[in-house]
């Protein structure tokens, strides 16, 4: 779907690019984690290449750990794509600090529009397609957010949540559970009260995780969920990023 007609032209995609990445030192003392090359382009590209060959045009980057090279980098990308929007939402230069997924997805709502994609830029998943049905599914129902989930690997044996047969994600200790990769489509009501009690825009710079907010809505039947077998990787250490290299 190579046209910004129709839905997937009024979305916004949000990536996620703040983190400062402990595990994959000493590599990401001078460089941000979505910035580290991965078969021969920045991390973070892969979704927002992605992205774009969806139909998505516009994009929310935040930034906190050596922030300032993510737009001079990404800068040349933005050019090649002349009918991009490429937004940045600065945490560490407001705050000082990263403040983790979901109050840096509250920090960024009022960019964000009703309904929008987040996905982490520092996940390597190069065949994952965001599909405008996928969008147009989730806009037709009533839940607040639709998560894609991945078999567990083996840094995370246990997984985050489970899934009924129902296609409902669970807030369960139970097996089987199935981890979550970080890509999700979202409404903005998720990131209000009741379920998120971060304050609009979280002037505050409130550092918060996503989880919490997901289990809230997950326990009131409002997270759809569906398993991604495609190739997955949570580029968390070195060795894992020389693999991908090594492919």
């Amino acid at each position: 779907m190579n046209n910004t007609s129709g839905l997937a032209g009024d979305l916004v995609a949000m990536v996620l690019a703040a983190g400062r990445g402990m595990r994959m030192r000493p590599l990401t003392d001078h460089t941000p984690k979505p910035l580290l090359s991965v078969q021969g382009k920045p991390l973070m590209q892969w979704p927002m290449d992605a992205l774009h060959a969806a139909g998505l045009r516009r994009f929310v980057i935040n930034t906190a750990w050596l922030g300032d090279q993510i737009p001079s980098t990404m800068a040349p990308w933005a050019a090649h794509h002349p009918d991009t929007d490429l937004v940045y939402s600065h945490e560490g230069q407001d705050f000082g600090y990263a403040l983790e997924t979901a109050g840096g997805i509250v920090r960024a709502l009022p960019l964000l529009g009703d309904i929008f994609w987040v996905t982490a830029g520092d996940v390597f998943v190069p065949g994952f397609d965001f599909t405008e049905e996928a969008v147009r599914r989730f806009a037709a129902g009533t839940r607040l957010a639709h998560l894609w989930l991945v078999p567990n690997p083996e840094h995370n044996p246990r997984g985050d949540f489970g899934l009924s047969g129902e296609g409902l994600a669970l807030n369960t200790d139970e097996a089987p559970r199935w981890t979550f990769s970080t890509i999700g489509l979202y409404r903005r009501a998720l990131f209000e009260a009741p379920w998120c009690d971060i304050l609009p825009g979280n002037p505050q710079g409130t550092a918060a995780p996503l989880a919490p907010v997901l289990r809230r809505a997950m326990d009131a039947g409002l997270v759809s969920a569906e398993i991604y077998h495609g190739a997955w990787t949570d580029v968390g250490t070195p060795e894992r990023l020389a693999q991908l290299n090594a492919i």
